[in-house]
C-alpha cells in the first residue's frame, strides 16, 4: 500500500513526490561487483522527485524537437523521452530553468535537476531492504515494470504498472534514467553524502533502473550502468528532481 506523501504538479502532466530525509544501505553485497562495497548513506536534504520519468511531450514542449525514437500511436507524447545523452539532459534542464526560476511550489521556489545516484536508489528501494522494492524475487516484475519480457521490444506510456512504496512508477525497467553522478566502478570512493559522486576525469556518467530490452536483474534497485555523457540510446531517458532553495 502507499504512502500518501505531499506532491505538487506541473504543467505537462507530471507529479513530483517529497522524498524526506533518511537512512539506508546502499549497495548489494550479493550483487555484481559494481554495486560493492554496501554502505550506510544519509540523505539530509529533503527533495521532490518525478512520479515518473520524464515524457516525450513534455521534452518537446521545453527543447522543440523530439529525438525519440518510438513516436509511433496516438499516446506516443507520454511514452518516456529517450535517445537523449547526459549532455543533452544538462541543455534541457538550463532551459527549464530559465523559464521556471521565478514560480512557486507548495509555497518555496526551487530548481530542477537530476537525482544523485543515492537519492535514486533510496527513492527506488522507498523503505525496503529486498532486491526490487517488492521482494526479492522477480515473479511480480510484470506487474510494476516493463522490461525484455514483457515490454514488446519498445517503450510503453508511462505510469501504466504498479507503484512502489512512495509512489514512484516506472523505476523497473522502461527506460534507464540518467543520475548526475560521475561513474565509478565500485563504491569504494563513495562515502554516506546524498551528494552526487563527482570525477573531473571521467567520461562516462550513471544510469539507473534498467530498460524495456534489458533482462530483470538490471532493473533491480542496486543495479548500476554508465555510459559516455555523449551517448543517447532509446533505452536510457530520465527523471526530474525538484529541490526547494529555501
Amino acid at each position: 500500500m502507499n504512502e500518501q506523501r505531499p506532491f505538487f504538479d506541473d504543467d505537462y502532466g507530471g507529479r513530483y513526490i517529497l522524498v524526506e530525509p533518511g537512512f539506508f544501505t546502499m549497495g548489494d553485497a550479493s550483487g555484481n561487483r559494481t554495486e560493492q562495497p554496501p554502505h550506510e548513506v544519509q540523505i539530509t536534504e529533503p527533495f521532490f522527485c518525478g512520479e515518473r520519468p520524464v515524457t516525450q511531450l513534455h521534452w518537446a514542449t521545453i527543447m522543440g524537437d523530439n529525438p525519440s525514437r518510438f513516436q509511433e500511436g496516438w499516446a506516443a507524447g507520454l511514452r518516456p523521452v529517450e535517445q537523449v545523452s547526459w549532455h543533452d539532459v544538462e541543455l534541457f534542464l538550463s532551459r527549464l530553468n530559465a523559464t521556471d526560476s521565478n514560480n512557486e511550489r507548495l509555497g518555496m521556489k526551487g530548481e530542477w535537476r537530476l537525482p544523485t545516484e543515492s537519492e535514486w536508489e533510496f527513492l527506488a528501494r522507498a523503505g525496503t531492504k529486498s532486491r526490487w522494492s517488492f521482494g526479492d524475487r522477480d515473479g511480480e516484475l510484470n506487474e510494476y515494470g516493463w522490461h525484455a519480457g514483457n515490454s514488446g521490444a519498445s517503450t510503453r506510456e508511462v505510469g501504466q504498472k504498479k507503484a512502489n512504496p512512495w509512489g514512484f512508477l516506472d523505476l523497473h525497467g522502461q527506460v534507464s534514467e540518467w543520475c548526475q553522478d560521475s561513474w565509478s566502478v565500485n563504491y569504494n570512493r563513495h562515502t554516506n553524502s546524498q551528494l552526487a559522486f563527482e570525477d573531473v576525469k571521467a567520461t562516462r556518467r550513471v544510469h539507473r533502473g534498467g530498460s524495456w530490452f534489458t533482462e530483470s536483474d538490471s532493473t533491480r534497485c542496486s543495479a548500476r550502468g554508465s555510459a559516455s555523457m555523449e551517448f543517447r540510446s532509446d533505452g536510457i531517458g530520465f527523471r526530474l528532481v525538484w529541490q526547494p532553495m529555501e
